[in-house]
């Protein structure tokens, strides 16, 4: 029997925070045989007053509607932790099966920085996949828990048959400049050991699989030269 696996993936911004010029980013992973697997679904429809640096662009909907799909279509939602920019229209996907680092779902209930977008992550349990550690979701899809920018964070790891071991660090390792073993010590985050580990893990993990390509969550630089939706990578 010929097993599930990865064809595809796609990047989509969906908007920006123009103060410090970076992107606001989601991503697509279709497999061979037909699941679309949404990776973050990036800023809510309104943006609260709160979250007022961030700007709308065109949206996880409308740019999945550009290539056939309707929220209906997506089987699964990887949240790679739930701050508003990378959960914002996870309500939208009525059919998907959520999946979360258990840490970081657990951590959410009670932590005041989810709360304004908690309409969009909190959905009925189930629903919701809580997975513990790294962790296999299919051949060619794995979870890479990268706890640190936040309690239970997870990055992604990508096989695609052409472009090969692709990572996704996420929030883990934002821009390119800091991943290294001495990067991202600005001493502002209360839990800097933890992103220090965290992107050490990934550090090695890169290594170790000789990843060709990593792509940085925030990194504008970067996007700017990546191919986008509806221009993929496979």
């Amino acid at each position: 029997m010929n097993q599930t696996a990865v064809k595809r993936l796609y990047l989509m911004q969906v908007g920006s925070m123009p103060e410090y010029q970076i992107p606001i980013v989601c991503y697509l992973v279709q497999t061979d045989d037909n699941r679309n697997i949404l990776i973050d679904t990036g800023l809510p429809e309104f943006i609260p007053e709160e979250a007022s640096d961030f700007v709308n662009g065109q949206d996880v909907v409308e740019q999945l509607a550009s290539i056939g799909l309707k929220p209906d279509d997506i089987h699964m939602v990887v949240s790679t932790h739930y701050d508003i920019d990378h959960s914002g229209r996870h309500a939208a996907f009525t059919k998907a099966e959520y999946v979360v680092q258990r840490l970081h779902h657990l951590d959410a209930e009670s932590n005041p920085r989810f709360v304004a977008n908690r309409p969009q992550w909190d959905q009925p349990m189930d629903r919701i996949r809580l997975v513990h550690g790294d962790t296999e979701l299919l051949p060619g899809l794995e979870l890479i828990e990268t706890s640190g920018h936040v309690p239970g964070h997870q990055s992604v790891l990508v096989r695609l048959p052409k472009t090969g071991a692709t990572l996704l660090p996420i929030d883990a390792v934002p821009f390119g400049e800091d991943f290294s073993r001495n990067g991202q010590d600005d001493g502002k985050n209360p839990d800097a050991e933890a992103i220090r580990a965290s992107t050490v893990k990934l550090l090695e993990l890169t290594e170790r699989e000789q990843i060709g390509l990593v792509i940085f969550g925030h990194d504008r630089a970067q996007w700017e030269g990546l191919k986008k939706l509806p221009e993929y990578f496979d």
